[in-house]
């Protein structure tokens, strides 16, 4: 990225665009030597040249779309004058499958970064110590908010400091449903994920009796066996909605003790597994929050930590610069069979991979898929990608992987947290309202203004990267708070209570 010049940026020396950093009016002349014809928001692009009808159109380097007519200097350029190009809105790339994948020189464990974490019997290592109550079904979900809300109000959790809360995750799903279909597979993993997540110290999962998803078959199927942190049970089978409360409710009370005896160790960051994620992005994202996101996720690798890049239609356009970086071939083969899956998937329901940009992404400067995507991969960084995981498959490689989810913040998360991470980072331009128990999420604002606007719900500003701040000094940055943020030190989401209805799990299938 070049340095801003004045109210503008040029972001790489073969762009014919350049994003204004201020609101730029009608004859406002530019550092690239163009007058402004058409006003321009702030965060939005215009072009620094004329661009013919069907040329393609630069940012980052990379092509983020198509003139539909011919496009003066200076000239505000968005979606009346910039279009994805072929009728069916694809672009053909090519690969080079594993040709970029630099290795990266690892510290000795005896340099890693430290944080105070919970160590689990199996090795893993938390960042939080929840008792989580799940439900099989949206059946069970109102005696699981009851058990929640029963020991959360009692004062119980006075008597032990380590407990961070009782969270039931509950959801709409669970029956009406193929047994044998891609939909029910994707839950009894997100189910057995939440179940198994470091940050939770115990766990209650309740079901009605009757749905589809069988809690039995998923104990078989994991072989999960019942224990002084683990126990399940139906409203059918324990006699109604009274008793299974207050069934519920006791067995948390036998486990607070058990779960409240873990209490925080040294470890090294190889111990930390990140969920990247980004939620109402605007022109910024590209720019600051994503890119420095992309050096701390590079930070925590080189410690021997893991990161996790999801929102499949999010890198669509751009998952030519993730096959360039894989391990080997078949793992940037996955990445691309993932993206045709996508592509027959919007097409079967009517719609096309450039839905993906919201109004308020639209809004904040972005005009494409391909311009989104190619600042969300940024937050995946620069080293290379060492697995593609389906949906909340568990996370067992080191490094940077990636995990086939929708955009859909919650649902992407919830994806991210059931293959494992215990902590995440959110991006966001427009000012994204998020939370996630079990986990941590540190809110990272792309630009200045929405910082200050919303500085009760933002952790850091990385829109001070383009007044001057390096990239590389905001990842650190961002790097450094995650330590403490693994230690235990609130994020301001969790401050606000956000993160008991943000469990949801992906909805594939039809609903019979």
């Amino acid at each position: 990225m070049t340095r801003p010049q004045g109210k503008t940026l040029v972001l790489h020396a073969a762009d014919n665009i350049a994003v204004a950093l201020a609101n730029l009016e009608i004859g406002t002349e530019t550092a690239q030597g163009v007058a402004i014809v058409r006003r321009v928001p702030r965060g939005h692009k215009f072009a620094t040249r004329a661009i013919a009808a069907g040329e393609a159109v630069m940012k980052f380097g990379q092509i983020i779309g198509f003139a539909k007519d011919g496009i003066a200097p200076g000239d505000w350029v968005h979606e009346h004058n910039c279009g994805m190009g072929g009728k069916d809105g694809s672009l053909i790339h090519d690969y080079a499958f594993a040709e970029g994948a630099v290795p990266v020189e690892m510290l000795a464990a005896n340099q890693r970064a430290t944080f105070e974490g919970y160590k689990r019997a199996n090795g893993d290592v938390g960042t939080r110590n929840y008792v989580g109550i799940l439900t099989s079904v949206n059946c069970s979900a109102t005696v699981a908010k009851f058990m929640a809300e029963a020991i959360n109000t009692s004062g119980l959790l006075d008597d032990y400091p380590e407990i961070d809360g009782i969270v039931p995750f509950v959801h709409g799903t669970g029956c009406a449903m193929d047994t044998h279909g891609e939909g029910y597979q994707i839950l009894r993993r997100t189910q057995w994920g939440y179940t198994s997540n470091p940050n939770l110290g115990a766990a209650l999962l309740v079901g009605l009796g009757c749905e589809a998803f069988q809690i039995d078959r998923m104990k078989e199927a994991y072989n999960l066996k019942e224990t002084d942190t683990f126990q399940t049970m139906t409203i059918q089978e324990i006699g109604g909605t009274r008793k299974m409360i207050d069934w519920g409710v006791e067995r948390i009370k036998e486990m607070l003790p058990v779960a409240a005896k873990a209490r925080r160790e040294t470890v090294d960051a190889s111990h930390l597994t990140l969920a990247l994620q980004c939620g109402g992005s605007d022109g910024y994202s590209g720019i600051t929050a994503n890119p420095a996101l992309g050096v701390a996720a590079d930070t925590l690798v080189k410690h021997g930590g893991t990161a996790i890049l999801s929102e499949t239609p999010e890198v669509y356009g751009a998952e030519h610069m993730l096959t360039r970086r894989a391990v080997n071939r078949a793992v940037g083969e996955k990445l691309i069979e993932r993206i045709k899956w996508w592509e027959d998937y919007t097409s079967r329901n009517g719609g096309e991979m450039n839905n993906n940009p919201s109004p308020g992404n639209k809004l904040g400067g972005l005009t494409t898929i391909l311009e989104k995507s190619l600042g969300a991969t940024a937050k995946g960084g620069s080293t290379p990608l060492t697995a593609v995981y389906d949906y909340a498959e568990k996370v067992t490689e080191k490094g940077f992987v990636f995990m086939d989810t929708p955009g859909f913040d919650p649902v992407s998360a919830t994806g991210q947290v059931a293959g494992g991470a215990n902590i995440l980072a959110f991006t966001t331009g427009r000012g994204s309202a998020y939370g996630c128990k079990p986990v941590p999420s540190m809110k990272l604002a792309t630009n200045s203004d929405m910082y200050a606007r919303m500085s009760e719900d933002m952790d850091i500003n990385c829109g001070d990267i383009v007044e001057g701040v390096s990239i590389e000094a905001k990842g650190q940055e961002i790097f450094d708070l995650m330590l403490k943020v693994a230690s235990g030190e609130q994020t301001k989401s969790e401050a606000l209570g956000y993160g008991d209805n943000e469990f949801v799990p992906w909805q594939v299938g039809a609903v019979m």
